[in-house]
């Protein structure tokens, strides 16, 4: 069985990385859809001239005979195509924020702009699938995550799930990414200029990712700080993630924790976990180019004190890698296809 998948925002970070997975994937073709005008011209240098081009219409849905549509865009585009790609039928996967937090008020706070399509946010399933796994395989709009929340709530929820955490410390996440997460869109900040040979934070207190990692991990706002930097390499995410036991636990206590909840047994074993013996923790190195999430634990009980890595490549666990797995969820494949 072979489908074919349209992409819009195919000239983006992500939405390329969707195009090349799509490409090499056992059962999907994929369709470029432009909705700007300068999309064709794009198309020529970063694709392969044989991918088949249409405009992001709802009319290319039937034309084209697509069964699920990436939508790599911002917020405010994917907002408008999307209520017409799901009434031509399409499955939606949207790769931004729009649909992410659950109401229009959560929305204006954290993106600063009104909500214009406010009756989706109600339906649309969070495509985590370690956490939501169930929804995703029933749902036609498919919101999937950021990358920072994904590398924080796949190392923060099993510890909350257990209890260990003592969340009247709080919980500090440290994260870093590279400059793709920022997007292909020119700007002075990301320029090479200001990147190279440089190290920053922003965003601080007021990351648009935050509610996010608060919704799925069960988190007050209090409770969790939150701190994005910017790296001078092109992509992956790694958070270092410090918080107080509970009680005293070892490294290897809390990685049978994971154990238990990512790798139980062979039903339950999550495929793009991969968790590192006590005292080891992943580099960016580790997962580049790839749909894994690599989480490490250090622990000292004496102290209480332990730290968490978790490591992903933010265009593919983080965008379009995550989008993919979503993807086989919604349409039946195996969800490795594509991935592994």
């Amino acid at each position: 069985m072979t489908v074919s998948v349209g992409v819009v925002g195919f000239t983006g970070y992500s939405g390329a990385e969707a195009v090349r997975i799509l490409t090499s994937h056992p059962h999907c073709e994929p369709v470029l859809l432009e909705h700007r005008a300068d999309s064709g011209d794009h198309a020529k240098l970063v694709h392969k001239s044989t991918i088949r081009r249409a405009p992001a219409t709802a009319e290319s849905v039937a034309n084209e005979g697509l069964k699920a549509v990436f939508l790599a865009t911002p917020p405010e585009v994917s907002m408008d195509l999307a209520p017409k790609l799901l009434e031509a039928g399409a499955i939606v996967i949207d790769l931004s924020g729009a649909f992410r937090l659950r109401t229009p008020e959560r929305y204006k706070q954290w993106y600063k702009e009104d909500h214009t399509a406010p009756e989706l946010l109600a339906e649309a399933a969070y495509g985590l699938p370690e956490y939501c796994r169930e929804r995703v395989r029933k749902a036609r709009l498919i919101s999937n995550p950021g990358c920072y929340p994904t590398a924080a709530n796949l190392a923060i929820r099993p510890l909350i799930e257990a209890g260990v955490i003592d969340r009247s410390f709080g919980i500090v996440c440290d994260a870093k990414s590279g400059v793709s997460g920022a997007g292909r869109k020119p700007s002075l900040k990301t320029s090479f200029c200001e990147t190279t040979e440089n190290f920053s934070a922003y965003s601080i207190l007021t990351h648009r990712h935050v509610p996010e990692v608060l919704l799925t991990s069960g988190l007050e706002d209090r409770e969790f700080s939150f701190t994005a930097q910017l790296l001078p390499i092109d992509r992956g995410i790694l958070e270092t993630i410090y918080f107080r036991l509970a009680q005293p636990l070892s490294g290897a206590d809390i990685v049978g924790i994971y154990e238990k909840r990512y790798g139980g047994s062979v039903d339950q074993t999550e495929p793009f976990i991969r968790l590192y013996e006590a005292g080891h923790v992943p580099d960016l190195h580790a997962v580049a180019r790839t749909n894994f999430c690599d989480i490490g634990v250090i622990a000292d009980p004496a102290s209480g004190r332990c730290v968490v890595v978790s490591a992903i490549d933010n265009l593919g666990k983080g965008a379009a890698g995550q989008a993919v797995q979503n993807l086989n969820l919604a349409m039946g494949f195996e969800e490795t296809a594509g991935l592994l």
